[in-house]
């Protein structure tokens, strides 16, 4: 038995969202005639309660859409400096929207609106950037899956209100926050201009993301995306699996997060771990032992037919998902001890 805990994007369709896949009826989505695609996209739309969607390959071409229809060149993005958008999407803040970033130390990741307010730059300095975009990340990816509290949002929303500035949520696992804290995407959907979330991470889709927003900036993200050659065609049986994901993926992702939960346990037992942080959802980070290595470390645990990834110097990541089971944690405990 391999335990494969790289990532929750290694998941397979579940045999029923295989079945909805090939019973979906299909068009040409670049002509706008995909029926299971437009489904897709005014379900999402309706679930957080905002205008349009646009059904996307990934979540970093949905992300790099919104900071495109956001930004002009020259201008700026205020993020966390682990963010994905920053960290893990190809420099696609520079070469796509031609803009810069003001990175921000937040707490695990989460940043706060005083420091939004701090970062803005000032609108009639001829030697700055112009600020025209605030990028938050939830669940955080490098905090290990934490995530904020509603309220500082809402409070940031307040500070780019104030300042004219739009607010993008990178949600690739946005699901994972909500199933926890309970609040609801019809929340979120009124604090943000623009979210991205992910199907093929904890929903467990094959590939998959949605842009959410006004129908003015959906409108121009499905140019961009066409210019990222990211029109699809008979896209509706993706697109069947996004539907069925939303309806009855949601609610089980408390079970990755309690089984993420036990794998922090048996970590904290390990004496080659210094540290794990703490396990909010359903990412596990633990820190190495002085004089470990993470490579060797990862190594190790692949002998054991055990996958994870290096995540930095002395950082070893774990991600729960669909397909790891409590049997698989049950011999994941065995081969541990």
């Amino acid at each position: 038995m391999k335990i494969d805990l790289r990532s929750d994007t290694i998941t397979r369709p579940t045999r029923e969202m295989q079945e909805a896949m090939w019973a979906a009826e299909v068009g040409d989505d670049v002509l706008g005639d995909d029926p299971t695609v437009n489904a897709l996209q005014e379900k999402a739309a309706r679930l957080f309660g905002m205008e349009d969607a646009l059904f996307c390959p990934s979540g970093t071409m949905t992300n790099q859409l919104a900071i495109r229809i956001h930004t002009l060149p020259g201008s700026d993005v205020i993020c966390d400096k682990s963010s994905h958008i920053y960290l893990y999407e190809g420099g696609g803040i520079m070469l796509n929207a031609f803009s810069s970033v003001k990175l921000l130390d937040g707490n695990r990741g989460r940043i706060s609106a005083g420091q939004v307010a701090a970062a803005i730059s000032p609108q009639n300095d001829v030697h700055s950037t112009v600020t025209r975009l605030v990028s938050l990340e939830n669940t955080m990816n490098k905090g290990g899956g934490c995530y904020y509290d509603f309220e500082e949002i809402r409070q940031i929303r307040q500070v780019c209100a104030d300042s004219g500035i739009p607010l993008h949520l990178d949600g690739a696992r946005l699901f994972n926050a909500l199933v926890e804290t309970g609040e609801t995407t019809m929340q979120y959907g009124q604090v943000f201009d623009t979210i991205s979330i992910c199907l093929s991470k904890g929903l467990g889709c094959p590939v998959g993301s949605l842009l959410v927003g006004s129908a003015e900036s959906i409108r121009h993200a499905r140019r961009f995306r066409k210019v990222m050659g990211g029109g699809w065609r008979q896209a509706g049986f993706l697109a069947a699996a996004g539907i069925y994901a939303l309806d009855y993926h949601v609610n089980r992702l408390k079970e990755d997060h309690s089984r993420a939960r036990a794998i922090g346990l048996l970590m904290e037992k390990s004496p080659e771990v210094e540290e794990v942080f703490p396990v909010d959802t359903n990412i596990v980070i633990a820190r190495l032992a002085e004089g470990i290595s993470e490579v060797a470390y990862v190594r190790s645990l692949a002998e054991k037919d055990i996958l994870a990834i290096g995540f930095g110097k002395g950082l070893v990541r774990f991600v729960t998902h669909l397909d790891f089971t409590d049997d698989h944690l049950e011999e994941m405990s065995r081969r541990l001890k």
